[in-house]
């Protein structure tokens, strides 16, 4: 591929995916300050391996997966900087078991307290429409993982969430209509 088409075909790809895969950062962080940088990164790293990207049976799947690692990534190293500064009691807080959670709870919050895994995979799969097949090849895991931590994942959103009634599908319609509204802040500060 000559250089100019090769630029242009990047161009049109970043154009086309750049918000979506900003707003899958922040679903997938919570940090509305970091998912335009790590949707960036994503696809500076795209840029990087364009042939290979290209090449791959869905580039967005490929990408995807690549903002998938560089967020999990991100989560690790800010749990392991968090545990270091707890355990010389920088960060201490008192903890409190709330039993009486208010009826209207964040899903952005809600969403923060899963595991990586599964809310990558609740992400993918209802926020993005994404098949089985699709989230195991972004994630490089199994079909079978997907569908056990997606499960596991709405099983606990919906206890997180204060036991919305389920849908009659699978009792995750609520945070497909939820998670299209968490848009987060764009160049300028609001939603993209």
């Amino acid at each position: 591929m000559r250089a100019g088409a090769r630029e242009d075909a990047f161009h049109s790809f970043f154009e086309s995916h750049y918000a979506d895969l900003a707003r899958l950062a922040y679903l997938i962080t919570g940090e509305a300050e970091v998912a335009d940088d790590l949707a960036a990164d994503a696809l500076l790293e795209a840029w990087r391996h364009w042939d290979r990207v290209v090449a791959a049976d869905s580039p967005i799947a490929y990408t995807r997966g690549v903002l998938a690692n560089l967020a999990r990534n991100r989560i690790r190293r800010l749990g392991r900087e968090r545990r270091g500064l707890l355990g010389v009691g920088l960060l201490w807080r008192e903890r409190t078991q709330d039993v009486d959670v208010p009826a209207v709870v964040d899903v952005r919050e809600a969403l923060r307290r899963l595991p990586y895994r599964r809310r990558a995979c609740v992400v993918l799969r209802y926020a993005f429409d994404l098949s089985e097949q699709e989230t195991a090849r972004t994630l490089g895991i199994s079909v079978g993982t997907v569908k056990s931590q997606t499960s596991r994942g709405a099983a606990q959103l919906t206890r997180l969430l204060g036991g919305l009634p389920p849908s009659a599908d699978d009792g995750t319609r609520w945070l497909a209509s939820a998670s299209r509204t968490i848009v987060p802040p764009g160049p300028s500060g609001r939603g993209s």
